[in-house]
């Protein structure tokens, strides 16, 4: 259950940092289901693949929803288009840890996009020293939904299941 709820809790701070870049500056994913592998160094989580039933909607949704959490938890939310994506830059505090990130996002966010985010944490857990750790996100869309499945479903390792469209669980995941 533990390994469980740390996956989860991954997933969450994963959907709350993309989303929270997305914001309205990023181009909506295409409907459909995506696989989104999430691989982290300078930290003992261990590779992790989920699934993302998704369509405008919910992209639109979760921009909607999740940008206003981060805007309070976040003194800094930067966002900037080059010539190969986007660029983000964040600062942000939730229950005594202060993280620092910075992401470079490149993709066409029809077929595949990458997200490589660095990040700074202090306090808490991280210790007075700090914690350094890089993450790479590698998203691919696979195609149509499984008929199962309803846009905002995520699957997670162990075949853990959640719709991003509860928002009243994501909030209630995060540290108070």
């Amino acid at each position: 259950m533990t390994r469980k709820l740390a996956l989860l809790g991954s997933a969450v701070c994963l959907v709350l940092s993309a989303a929270s870049a997305c914001a309205d500056d990023l181009p909506v994913r295409k409907a459909g289901l995506w696989e989104m592998k999430m691989v982290r160094s300078g930290s003992q989580m261990p590779e992790m693949t989920m699934q993302h039933c998704t369509d405008e909607t919910v992209d639109k949704e979760m921009n909607n929803n999740v940008s206003p959490m981060a805007k309070q938890i976040c003194a800094k939310q930067d966002i900037k288009k080059t010539a190969t994506g986007y660029v983000t830059d964040s600062e942000c505090s939730v229950a005594g840890v202060s993280t620092t990130s910075h992401a470079e996002i490149t993709g066409d966010f029809n077929s595949a996009y990458t997200v490589k985010t660095t990040m700074h944490a202090q306090g808490g857990a991280a210790g007075s020293a700090g914690r350094d750790t890089t993450m790479q996100l590698e998203a691919k869309w696979l195609g149509a939904c499984k008929p199962e499945q309803k846009p905002g479903d995520i699957v997670m390792p162990g075949g853990f299941k959640m719709n991003v469209r509860d928002i009243d669980k994501l909030k209630a995941l995060l540290p108070k």
